[in-house]
């Protein structure tokens, strides 16, 4: 039993890039789904293809490396951390993104900057 779902798929990336995996499969929920896409759309993934099985995720490489250097975890559910819409964090200097769920959906920092709502702060990638 899996008690933080997020923390998994990310901990799942983050190995499957060390062992230089071409892709990897996370259970599915809407959540994990949204994170996926948004990982995507900010380009530091090729594909996401969503079945009844669960979620693949085709991992991206420059040149042999990992696109996605870093990951972390910011709110737990132990330890929830919330932010306005102008506390929203700058990841590695605008070099990385921050995901967040809002009121309007889940969406990376500067989507949510834009339309200047705050929530809960899941991670950050760079």
């Amino acid at each position: 039993m899996v008690t933080d779902p997020i923390a998994d798929m990310l901990a799942r990336i983050r190995n499957a890039h060390l062992a230089l995996h071409k892709e990897v499969n996370v259970p599915r929920s809407k959540m994990k789904a949204s994170l996926a896409n948004i990982l995507k759309q900010e380009g530091y993934v090729e594909d996401v293809s969503i079945d009844d099985g669960g979620i693949k995720i085709t991992l991206k490489y420059r040149n042999g490396k990992p696109a996605i250097t870093g990951l972390r975890r910011v709110s737990t559910p132990g330890r929830r951390v919330y932010v306005g819409a102008g506390e929203i964090p700058r990841v590695q200097n605008g070099l990385g993104i921050c995901i967040l769920t809002t009121s309007s959906g889940v969406m990376d920092g500067d989507s949510a900057r834009e339309k200047r709502v705050g929530g809960e702060l899941l991670c950050e990638i760079w």
